[in-house]
């Protein structure tokens, strides 16, 4: 009796494969840029009242904004990496990392912005 190999997987979708990492790559570039531009923001608030800003809290937003980010876009990788093996649709998990991650980035930022007074 010959041995019962299991069924060889199905190649992966080009389309998928294509869209599942142009999603990623942005979202990485478009995370490091946004980390850069708060960077900067930070460095270059020259004038803060007390009465009006409070750099604390600028930079504990900014701080969890990213940090939730970075989580984010660290679990939707490994997510869209793991369908893309298992040969499942991948690319809307990569679509939602860029979208989740652009928002918590979004989110760190507005929230320095009002804490610093804009």
């Amino acid at each position: 009796m010959s041995p019962s190999y299991p069924p060889p997987k199905p190649p992966i979708s080009r389309g998928d494969l294509a869209g599942s990492l142009a999603a990623l790559v942005l979202t990485v570039v478009g995370g490091g840029l946004a980390a850069i531009l708060g960077l900067f923001m930070m460095a270059f608030t020259d004038n803060c009242p007390t009465t009006t800003c409070n750099i604390d809290a600028g930079v504990t937003a900014i701080t969890a904004g990213f940090a939730a980010a970075a989580a984010v876009c660290a679990a939707g990788t490994v997510l869209t990496i793991v369908r893309l093996v298992r040969r499942n649709l991948a690319w809307p998990f990569a679509v939602a990392t860029l979208a989740l991650t652009a928002a918590a980035c979004a989110a760190g930022l507005g929230g320095y912005l009002a804490a610093v007074g804009g």
